[in-house]
């Protein structure tokens, strides 16, 4: 702490001029000591073992030490802390500027008379009682007075060092049962100074008494014995010894020791450090020479003298050198030549197939007919059918690496071992055709003349045509039909439109589309003729969501076929339902309700359709009103085999009849093009095929 800063100070010390029962009287203003600006805080023991008129001497000894003071907002600031198991701030640095008010400020404090936290108070001075927001002033002295009459009841010594590294110069005065080891614990050095006990409160007033002069100004480094080895640095009623660079002062507070940076660890030498006082220099061990940085050390290399015989790499070490090897390599026990690492021929690898060996590594590899997966590891056989890498015109079977041809049922293989010939089934079988057979690839289908529809059996011919009806399409949107899907679903409705005479007066049609809802996109009475409602199939817009079957029959049986949207009177009504999945509602009860209404239900399902959900929807015979594929593809195939012949028997009014034929069924599915379904059967059995021949390639393998 600075002289100057203590000069302020020189006040403190008057209390040999105060009595036990009284404040003295202020000062004058030449009583008080101007040496300088100092923020001065009083710490003092409020515990219940200080006595109500101890209390009081300590008052008055307060208000004395401020009468000899230069109190001002530029000059000296007094903060008052009074503690016992808690800790209160009376008042601040800045909160009083002048004599009087701080008087006052002391004579209202009230005793806490709780225990001893002398610890705690400590800690609260040096945090808040001297922070900027209590009035604490940048480069001015901060001095604290801690007043006490007992042993702490905390620890005190490492608080109080914190408080004194920050700056804070600390007196400590005992009275009575104060103890003398926490006394300085608590105070700066040197302790002669900072460190006052007196016997009673009533004796307080020595504490001003005995330093009254080393607080004014006496320079006690010209002035007194100050004991310092090497350097003494006076401040206001004290002194304290420094020590010359390179050296660091002793605990004694008086005398110096070298500073060993090398036993300190404060160094940069990679081997030997040399201390002297507040310096170093460095040095190497035996084998070893300090190189140009004079901080780290180079071995001596035995290796660079060319007398070693190692095969790949010497090393040099202290006591001569050793050899290594390569990665990849062994040492022999011969200690110089080396090997390579064969880690196939040892078997440290995970190759499934063929390892290739490098020193010490490997690469996988495969067989022919194989290939190396993305692990590097495992090989998978090469499908060149599967990789349309083939030339087979219709059946490839696959080995790995190569593929054989063979062809569908009702067909040989050609010489060339790729091609194939139709066997001509009508040759060959008893085909019972009534006009005319016609071979299909593996298979044939019968055909009549023309005026005339091939009957049930598909081999006879009949001259029953197609009767006007009011046709509605129930088209799945569901989100699993996917978009591209659900055009290939428009283009299944034109085609089955295409076969239709349709007209206001014929054929009608109407198509309403579900998911988790359902809705019309055209009526029956909406369009009368086949190109104005296949450009209107082609305009509707996918739904997605969900597949709510049940409500779309509800909607067809009491919306769809309402006289409102077009339905008429004594004509056969259809209803086409087509689907991809299973319903997410119930169907069982308006499915039965359409069919008691007379209409004749269609049921065509596709992918993940229910077979047992279709069969309840459509109508009796269910053979001929339900039908079923296994992808989205193959729909053109149902469209182009149905045929929806309808009987006219009960038509009345308007409606033309088109031919007086009769019946058994309102609504049928035609024979005459089953060329397109043998073709269909023929695509499954190759795929069947194929199937088992991965199954006993798998099987193989196992």
């Amino acid at each position: 702490m600075k002289m100057s800063a203590l000069r302020a100070l020189c006040g403190v010390m008057l209390l040999s001029l105060a009595v036990p029962t009284s404040a003295r009287p202020k000062a004058g203003p030449d009583q008080k000591c101007k040496s300088g600006p100092v923020d001065l805080v009083f710490l003092i023991d409020s515990s219940r073992s200080v006595r109500p008129h101890e209390f009081e001497t300590m008052r008055k000894f307060m208000i004395d030490i401020l009468n000899t003071l230069d109190i001002g907002p530029d000059a000296t600031r007094v903060g008052v802390v009074q503690y016992s198991s808690q800790v209160r701030t009376e008042f601040s640095l800045k909160e009083h500027s002048d004599v009087d008010s701080m008087v006052k400020g002391i004579n209202l404090i009230v005793p806490l008379a709780q225990g001893t936290m002398t610890g705690l108070a400590i800690k609260y001075m040096m945090n808040v009682a001297f922070s900027p927001e209590e009035g604490d002033r940048p480069k001015v002295a901060n001095v604290a007075v801690i007043v006490t009459d007992g042993r702490p009841q905390d620890r005190v010594a490492e608080v109080a060092a914190e408080a004194r590294d920050k700056g804070v110069e600390i007196y400590a005065v005992g009275v009575a049962r104060a103890d003398m080891a926490s006394l300085r614990a608590m105070a700066s050095p040197p302790f002669e100074d900072h460190v006052f006990l007196v016997e009673s409160f009533d004796l307080i007033h020595q504490f001003g008494l005995q330093f009254q002069d080393k607080l004014c100004g006496v320079d006690l480094c010209l002035e007194s014995d100050h004991g310092c080895e090497q350097v003494c640095e006076s401040s206001p009623g004290s002194f304290h010894c420094l020590c010359l660079p390179g050296y660091t002062l002793n605990p004694d507070g008086k005398t110096c020791a070298a500073i060993d940076l090398c036993a300190e660890g404060k160094h940069d030498c990679e081997q030997i450090c040399v201390s002297s006082p507040g310096s170093f220099s460095c040095d190497c061990n035996k084998g070893y020479e300090l190189n140009e940085d004079k901080k780290t050390c180079s071995m001596i290399d035995h290796c660079s003298f060319g007398n070693h015989s190692c095969e790949h790499v010497c090393v040099s070490v202290l006591s001569g050198y050793h050899c290594r090897c390569s990665d990849g390599y062994r040492l022999l026990e011969d200690g110089s030549s080396c090997r390579a690492i064969d880690l196939c021929a040892e078997g440290k690898h995970d190759c499934e197939q063929i390892c290739v060996s490098a020193p010490g590594a490997f690469t996988c590899d495969c067989r022919d007919g194989h290939t190396l997966n993305e692990d590097e590891k495992t090989c998978t056989p090469v499908d060149l059918c599967a990789e349309g890498k083939h030339d087979c015109e219709q059946i490839c079977v696959s080995a790995p690496g190569v593929f054989t041809c063979d062809c569908n049922k009702g067909f040989k293989l050609n010489q060339d071992k790729k091609t194939c010939t139709d066997m001509d089934v009508c040759n060959t079988v008893q085909h019972g055709c009534e006009h005319q057979c016609v071979s299909t690839p593996g298979s044939f289908h019968c055909v009549c003349p023309e005026g005339q529809l091939l009957q049930d059996d598909g081999r006879s011919c009949g001259t029953c045509k197609s009767a006007n009806i009011d046709l509605v399409f129930l088209i799945d949107g569901s989100k699993s039909v996917r978009p591209q899907n659900f055009e290939l679903v428009k283009k299944f409705v034109n085609q089955v439109i295409d076969s239709l005479d349709v007209s206001a007066r014929g054929t009608r049609v109407g198509l309403v589309q579900y998911s988790s809802r359902v809705r019309t996109e055209f009526p029956l009475n909406m369009y009368h003729t086949a190109e104005e409602i296949k450009a209107a199939v082609l305009k509707v817009d996918y739904m997605e969501k969900g597949t709510m079957t049940g409500l779309a029959l509800k909607h067809m049986l009491e919306n769809s076929f309402s006289a409102a949207e077009g339905a008429r009177p004594n004509v056969p009504r259809i209803g086409l339902v087509f689907t991809d999945g299973r319903s997410q509602d119930d169907i069982s009860e308006f499915a039965k309700k359409a069919k008691e209404a007379g209409v004749t239900m269609y049921a065509v399902g596709v992918g993940k359709a229910v077979e047992d959900e279709l069969r309840e929807i459509a109508s009796e015979p269910v053979d001929k009103h339900f039908y079923y594929t296994a992808d989205f593809t193959a729909i053109s195939t149902i469209a182009e085999n149905l045929k929806l012949n309808v009987c006219p028997e009960e038509s009345q009014g308007e409606i033309e009849v088109k031919d007086p034929c009769a019946c058994d069924s309102l609504v049928e599915f035609q024979q005459a093009t089953m060329s397109s379904l043998a073709q269909f059967t023929q695509k499954l059995a190759a795929m069947t095929t194929r199937l088992e021949q991965l199954e006993n390639q798998l099987l193989s393998r196992k």
